[in-house]
């Protein structure tokens, strides 16, 4: 985290301000989809919010390392599969008020098996859930990670948009 000196300019005064920045290397998040129109969800305890929360897998990039190469890394990593398509979804900052990091999210498809790999602090459990029922887990609250919100509503509406929305998935 750094303190900074900022000079912000309210109309006739400017005047010096502490503010503090949380400076972060970046991250990528993957909505993993399967064949079978399931995707994979993590559940993991986040000590920040003091619970078990659902989330898509996601984790931070490596020094000198690409987006894509960290959301490669992390689907391994967390769910045990790697993709051979891959499609940019979206790209945000995740909380500009305080932090620099910018997230952006992937889809992955035609998942094959891979080897698990998580770190020391990770409790991961790895659920595969049909689209549908994430997308509702999200309006219900059931999901209220925002990158995993983002991701899943972003995964449909560009499923939608190259009309491969599956039957299955209802409108």
């Amino acid at each position: 985290m750094a303190r900074d000196t900022i000079r912000i300019t309210t109309g006739d005064e400017t005047r010096k301000t502490l503010f503090d920045v949380v400076r972060h290397p970046g991250a990528a998040a993957i909505v993993p989809l399967f064949d079978d129109d399931t995707v994979a969800l993590i559940n993991q305890f986040r000590y920040a919010v003091g619970e078990r929360i659902w989330e898509i897998p996601a984790g931070s990039l490596g020094d000198g390392e690409s987006f894509e190469a960290c959301a490669e890394r992390e689907l391994e990593e967390e769910v045990g599969y790697r993709a051979q398509r891959w499609t940019p979804l979206a790209a945000f900052y995740t909380t500009p008020g305080f932090c620099d990091e910018e997230l952006r999210v992937f889809l992955a498809e035609r998942l094959i098996p891979g080897a698990t790999n998580h770190e020391d602090d990770e409790d991961i459990d790895v659920t595969r859930i049909p689209l549908r029922q994430a997308l509702e887990w999200v309006t219900s609250g059931q999901i209220r990670d925002a990158k995993s919100m983002l991701g899943l509503w972003a995964a449909r509406d560009y499923l939608r948009t190259v009309d491969r929305w599956p039957p299955s998935l209802g409108a």
